[in-house]
């Protein structure tokens, strides 16, 4: 009898790829809170959650050095912020908001993190056959 990674890790992987790709997006919109006219992007996790994700998305060029933004990334699609209030530059990007955000992600990303070191403990238990 053979061991499945896909069965044994779960989504985990899944998961925390797509925590890594929001904490660039997050962190992206923070560098650029004083870049007028910016608007501040997030990805839309609930449409992710809501089905079974994919197998890695291949990103279309629109230039050598460029990826399309507008690609899903694992099935979750790059969105728009509504801010509570657009400043008088035109960037959407509350900091707070943001700053709030990626601490969000980032405690989730660690525990997506000791979930799967959870896990790859058990495969090490099945392999050495200690229970």
């Amino acid at each position: 009898m053979g061991i499945n990674f896909d069965t044994a890790l779960g989504k985990s992987p899944q998961l925390l790829a797509l925590r890594e790709k929001r904490s660039e997006v997050l962190a992206a919109n923070l560098a650029n809170a004083d870049t007028p006219n910016f608007k501040a992007r997030d990805l839309d996790f609930s449409r992710v959650l809501q089905k079974t994700m994919p197998e890695p998305v291949m990103f279309a060029h629109t230039h050598a050095a460029h990826f399309s933004v507008e690609q899903p990334f694992l099935g979750a699609q790059l969105k728009y912020r509504i801010p509570n209030q657009v400043s008088l530059d035109g960037n959407t990007v509350e900091e707070h908001i943001e700053q709030a955000k990626y601490a969000e992600n980032a405690t989730q990303y660690q525990a997506t993190l000791q979930f799967l070191s959870g896990s790859f403990n058990d495969l090490r238990s099945a392999f050495s056959g200690q229970a």
